[in-house]
């Protein structure tokens, strides 16, 4: 099997156009299309549903579903908010602190930036609840190489024993100095 990129992410939205606009004014994404029905084509279920498609640049595609006749909707309550987001990478540091004005002139309200080593992120919520993050990639090959090469046995050490651990703690040391 060769997966060649991730075709569309769904999430669920309130309401269609609410969504798409805020995404359109917001984010500049383009609305691609969306597909309507009555009956769910995999499950065979019967319920209507708005299923929407931006464009998230480089053939990315996000994707929203409305769905009237279901419950409302809620996050897992059991899941911490910053955990369930969905990032979304801009090319530099300016064109992020760009971004973060942009936004904050459109009303939206920003979090950060914040910096995580590999990138630095800016954070904010979309009219349904979720949370969208906007992130500048400013580690060097050198920093890439590094965490990927202790990258295997974080994940065994991790599973044994479930405890923070510092095999990439160096990533943060920088930035938790400066406080």
């Amino acid at each position: 099997m060769h997966i060649q990129q991730i075709h569309h992410v769904a999430y669920r939205c309130n309401d269609a156009k609410e969504t798409i606009d805020w995404y359109r004014d917001k984010l500049d994404m383009k609305y691609l299309f969306a597909v309507s029905e009555s009956k769910v084509p995999s499950t065979k279920e019967a319920t209507p549903y708005m299923h929407l498609f931006l464009d998230a640049g480089n053939g990315n595609i996000l994707a929203f579903f409305e769905l009237p006749e279901s419950p409302a909707m809620t996050f897992d309550p059991n899941t911490p908010q910053w955990v369930q987001h969905l990032a979304f990478q801009v090319k530099d540091e300016d064109t992020l602190k760009v971004a973060k004005s942009e936004l904050e002139a459109k009303g939206v309200e920003v979090l950060g930036p914040t910096d995580h080593g590999f990138v630095r992120s800016i954070y904010f919520f979309d009219p349904n609840g979720h949370r969208l993050e906007l992130c500048a990639p400013v580690a060097t090959p050198e920093m890439m190489e590094k965490l990927v090469s202790v990258s295997e046995q974080m994940l065994v050490d991790w599973t044994k024993s479930k405890k923070a651990l510092p095999h990439a703690a160096w990533v943060h040391e920088a930035e938790l100095a400066k406080h």
